[in-house]
């Protein structure tokens, strides 16, 4: 993961000040909340084109 991916808020309470917390990559704490949290990258979705979900007119009406 790239150093320079960070979060631009906390994730509780949305407030800026947030700091790199301990010795592993992707921990944050927030002085504001004071909450500590972990960020990881997990992987790129594949994009959905599947259109069958989308609502059917005419469907279940009566």
């Amino acid at each position: 993961m790239s150093e320079r991916l960070v979060p631009y808020s906390c994730p509780y309470c949305a407030d800026e000040n947030l700091r790199p917390h301990g010795e592993t990559h992707g921990e944050w704490e927030c002085r504001s909340c004071l909450r500590a949290f972990r960020l990881k990258f997990l992987g790129h979705l594949a994009r959905h084109t599947d259109t069958t979900t989308a609502p059917q007119e005419g469907r279940n009406a009566r």
